[in-house]
């Protein structure tokens, strides 16, 4: 097991998690979100956010944990 590897995965998924909670919650204190709502409108803008700052870091921490309990190692 690498704990390094382990920590940026739950790091990940919790960054993930947070950015999901805080668009339902608070959508205006994300800044990048109402940028994007702007530059490619309401849908296509809070589809881009999701995939990139939610479902992205949720999958990679996903990935992160399970590869460092492997023994796999980032640095």
């Amino acid at each position: 097991m690498d704990p390094v590897t382990v920590c940026l995965g739950v790091a990940a998924m919790g960054y993930g998690a947070y950015t999901g909670l805080a668009r339902r919650a608070k959508p205006a204190q994300l800044g990048k979100l109402e940028a994007m709502k702007r530059f490619w409108g309401e849908r296509a803008g809070v589809a881009v956010h999701v995939v990139g700052y939610t479902v992205v870091p949720i999958v990679l921490g996903i990935v992160l944990i399970v590869r460092g309990l492997q023994g796999a190692a980032v640095f």
